[in-house]
């Protein structure tokens, strides 16, 4: 398959999954305690080691340091996101869809929200790690500008898979502003 000319087109060039799942209007909203038995079910779902009720109670009590946030559509929650925030870098703990809402761009949505969050906490670079075998999660990422730059061997326990670290860099240029303000018309909003 030919390389994709435009780095913000959401889709390949041969992929016609706009037309079979269409993105959805999700409303990205800060996480809170009331939310956790929906993150929790789509954290089941999604995970084979889940995180705990407690471990998520302890996240969303940093404040200074953490921001998490949920999408609903329709008043339900599809997924979640979190990023923890050091210095001038924001790095991305957590992003998960329900699989029933796969393919309709919620986590771009998210993505696209926390790089958003990302810079108005002062961040200037984005982290995460991905199972090195998550090749829809890579192709996502990339999009948002994120490069590989290492592995973390063994990384993910339950499974010994090992993690491809990776990063956006100076997320505060003109150019990251430019990918972010192309992922947002493509998604049909400016204001997510």
């Amino acid at each position: 398959m030919a390389a994709n000319p435009n780095p913000y087109d959401l889709t390949g060039p041969d992929d016609d999954s706009s037309r079979r799942y269409p993105a959805v209007r999700a409303d990205i909203l800060p996480m809170r305690r009331r939310h956790l038995r929906s993150v929790l079910r789509i954290e089941a779902l999604v995970y084979p080691r889940p995180w705990s009720h407690t471990l998520f109670l302890s996240e969303l009590t940093q404040r200074a340091t953490r921001a998490y946030f949920v999408a609903k559509v329709r008043g339900s929650v599809v997924g979640y996101y979190g990023l923890m925030l050091v210095d001038e870098d924001a790095h991305i703990t957590t992003v998960a869809v329900d699989p029933s809402w796969h393919r309709h761009k919620i986590a771009t949505r998210m993505l696209l929200h926390a790089a958003r969050t990302a810079l108005q906490r002062s961040s200037t670079h984005l982290t995460l790690e991905v199972r090195v075998s998550n090749e829809p999660a890579k192709t996502l990422y990339r999009q948002f500008g994120f490069e590989p730059v290492g592995i973390r061997r063994n990384y993910y326990v339950e499974t010994g898979e090992d993690a491809l670290v990776m990063w956006a860099r100076n997320i505060d240029e003109p150019a990251y502003l430019a990918r972010l303000a192309g992922i947002a018309i493509r998604l049909g909003s400016s204001e997510e």
